[in-house]
Formats: structure tokens, C-alpha cells, sequence
């Protein structure tokens, strides 16, 4: 593995075990990470996002099967990781944030013991110290009065104050990389602009690499190096923020952007027709053909390669084939065209 590389994912197929039948949640699911990057994967709901995090942590449910694939970090294979060695880099290595805080918290300990804990338990930290130094993680997420709220519970912290404390509790174990999990779902608008910025912050100050997971494309706008697009268990497209936002392949990704808020246009949204196949049955040709308006009779019927755009864009449509026509991009993808240097040049002074 690259030593400019701190995770790499390799043809990820997974399944899980279903009253209905198996049901084939990744199939085939590759990408890098590299040191120091924030990496976006968004897609829908059952996309397969959850599922790659997941499979990275060793935390699938006891219903999954592993078919085959890698996913290499310290040039260990994760997926064929001994619990008792998983234990020590879940957590120690590899942290995670949940779309829940209130999942990950203890109701009935204090907040600055939790932090705490995982400064005893992972670090073996004296107990004064850790108290000591959950305190000043507290301060570091923007927690105030530290000290004082450090014996307080968790219900009398807002959402994302709570949000903090578990980013807080995540960089108590000096991981290098953070995976996000849909971390602002249930926050509003401020709030969410709030927490992003702090794992911004933070990525640079502690040199973190992040993967951040979303459903919403306009969430990482301002925070993710570059983005993948997963769709009913496939990385369909994937290349920097730019290469996404300005000059996207896929239809499914026009269709995600084009359902995307945009201040510069006053046009109603577009909502994505129909609903993504059921995984349980067998995928013929491009899982979003019945979906897409631009589909041809081989989208029905041969599922496509990864495309190479450029040297760090890639996408999986038969629209990128040399024979394929051309065809008009949607109205709101012209529109982030056409207003680039706009848009690019508000991101920077933000």
C-alpha cells in the first residue's frame, strides 16, 4: 500500500443474511484514503454507506456475509482481523461518530468521565490526569465552562453539544482516522455548519484523515478533498469535490445535485423518480437505469465499467462510451457550471 495511503478498500462484497433471502448490501466497493483527506461517500438510504463504515470497524451484524475483498490499513486486512487485535485499532487507530449522540453516550455517567474512561482504558492514563485532559478536550470542541459542565449528564446538553462530546470522546483516543456517519443529521442548519467546521478544524490541527458519510451532497460542499457517489451498493462515481460539483458524469449524481438546494437559482427542485432496487434480487445492467431518464437499452442490460474522466475522475455510465450520444445536462447541473468561479470563490472566503 502507497505510504501516501492510510486505507484501502478493495472490491468489497458483503451480504446479509434476510427472512426474504440474501441481500447483497456492498458489491464491489473500491477506493483509497489518503493521509490527511476527507473522503465524502453519499448516496441514498440503503446505498450501502453504512455498511462500508461499518465493515471498516468490524462492527457488522452477525447476519452479514463476508464474500471477498480487502480493506488494508497498516498493512493489515481488516476483514480477516482477530477480534482481540480489531479491539486495539477500533478506537485506538480508528474512531467513529454516530448520526445519534445520545446512541453512543451513557445516560447515567457524567460526560467528563466518559471522556475519561476512554483516556484510562485505551491509554492507560492516571485517573487525575484523564480528568485533567478530558477537560481540555471539552475545551478543544468549543465546550464552556469545561471544568464545571465536565459533572454534568448528558441530557442537559443540547444536540450539539452532544455531538461534541462525542467528538471529543473520539479524539481522546489519538485515532488517525475519524469516519463520520451522517454526524449532523438531527441538527439544524447552524448548528450543523458548527460541527462541520469543528471537524474541519480538527482534521487539520491533528492531521486526521476523515470519512465523512452523507446523504446530503450540499453538507460536504465546503469540507470534503474529494467525494464518492455509492448507489445501490456500487461506488458509481467518485473524483475531487470539484470534479463532483462542477463537472459530474453520472446521471444519478445529476439527479442528487439537481435535488440540492442552490441559491442560485430560484427553480423548484427535482425529486429523484421511483425508489433504489431491492438488493435482494439480482441487478441487471445499471441498478439506476429504471431511474434514469437519459437510459439506454444497454444500461438495461450490461452493467458499465468505471470510465476514466481525468486522472482523479472516475464514473460508471455507459454515457462516457465513445459510441454513446450526447445529451442535455439537467438544468441545475448548468447552472453550477455556469456559476463556478461564483461559488468557488464564496467557498474560499468562508
Amino acid at each position: 500500500m502507497n505510504k501516501d495511503t492510510i486505507l484501502s478498500v478493495e472490491d468489497l462484497t458483503i451480504s446479509f443474511k434476510t427472512q426474504y433471502g440474501i441481500l447483497h448490501a456492498l458489491r464491489g466497493v473500491s477506493f483509497d484514503l489518503k493521509r490527511g483527506e476527507t473522503l465524502a461517500i453519499v448516496g441514498e438510504s440503503g446505498s450501502g454507506k453504512s455498511v462500508t463504515s461499518r465493515a471498516i470497524l468490524g462492527l457488522l451484524a452477525g447476519n452479514s456475509i463476508y464474500e471477498k475483498g480487502s480493506i488494508m490499513y497498516e498493512d493489515r486486512n481488516l476483514m480477516h482481523l482477530p477480534e482481540d487485535q480489531f479491539h486495539e485499532v477500533r478506537g485506538s487507530k480508528i474512531s467513529m461518530i454516530f448520526q445519534d449522540p445520545m446512541s453512543s453516550l451513557n445516560p447515567i455517567v457524567s460526560v467528563g468521565k466518559q471522556i475519561a474512561e476512554a483516556l484510562i482504558f485505551k491509554l492507560n492514563m492516571p485517573k487525575d490526569l484523564a480528568k485533567k485532559q478530558a477537560i481540555e478536550l471539552m475545551e478543544a470542541v468549543g465546550i464552556n465552562n469545561a471544568e464545571k459542565r465536565y459533572s454534568q449528564y448528558p441530557f442537559q446538553f443540547s444536540g450539539g453539544m452532544r455531538q461534541r462530546i462525542v467528538i471529543s470522546i473520539a479524539l481522546a483516543n489519538d485515532a488517525e482516522l475519524l469516519i463520520c456517519d451522517e454526524p449532523t443529521t438531527a441538527l439544524d442548519v447552524t448548528i450543523q455548519g458548527q460541527i462541520l467546521e469543528l471537524i474541519n478544524d480538527l482534521k487539520v490541527k491533528k492531521n486526521l484523515s476523515v470519512i465523512f458519510i452523507t446523504h446530503d451532497l450540499g453538507v460536504v460542499a465546503n469540507v470534503a478533498d474529494r467525494i464518492a457517489v455509492m448507489y445501490a451498493g456500487k461506488i458509481v462515481e467518485i473524483g475531487t469535490a470539484e470534479d463532483i460539483f462542477y463537472n459530474p458524469k453520472h446521471p444519478y449524481t445529476w439527479a442528487l445535485l439537481s435535488s440540492m438546494p442552490n441559491l442560485a437559482s430560484s427553480k423548484k427542485l427535482d425529486a429523484i423518480p421511483g425508489t433504489p432496487p431491492n438488493l435482494i434480487y439480482e441487478v441487471k445492467g445499471d441498478a439506476f437505469a429504471p431511474r434514469n431518464k437519459y437510459a439506454m437499452k444497454i444500461d438495461f442490460e450490461e452493467e458499465p465499467p468505471l470510465f476514466k474522466v481525468s486522472d482523479t475522475h472516475y464514473a460508471a455510465t455507459w454515457l462516457l462510451h465513445p459510441d454513446a450520444p450526447e445529451v442535455d445536462l439537467p438544468e441545475a447541473v448548468k447552472i453550477l457550471k455556469a456559476n463556478r468561479g461564483r461559488i468557488l470563490k464564496d467557498v474560499q472566503q468562508k
